[in-house]
């Protein structure tokens, strides 16, 4: 089952920022240094590969649509969900 925090952040976490763009749901990746991944999920700042398993979801709608596919796609079954808000870079 997933795991559901309200406020959440990517602090610290290696995640997916998830959201609906066009219908369509959207995963971003990011490094727990808040860096978007590459393709590869390398991040250039730690200059390490990483491999998220958390995501953050932009609301309730976004939570149970990934809560579906952890439930049925074996491809999410180590994944877990909760709603979050992306980190910004800006200062």
């Amino acid at each position: 089952m997933s795991e559901q925090k309200k406020g959440s952040s990517m602090a610290g976490l290696d995640t997916y920022y998830a959201y609906v763009e066009d219908g369509e749901l959207v995963l971003e990746p990011y490094c727990s240094c808040g860096n978007p991944l590459d393709d590869m999920y390398y991040c250039d700042v730690c200059k390490r590969h990483r491999h998220p398993t958390d995501v953050l979801c932009e609301d309730d709608g976004v939570l149970r649509m990934v809560e579906k596919y952890i439930r049925t796609s074996s491809k999410f079954r180590t994944f877990k969900a909760m709603l979050g808000k992306r980190r910004t870079t800006e200062s």
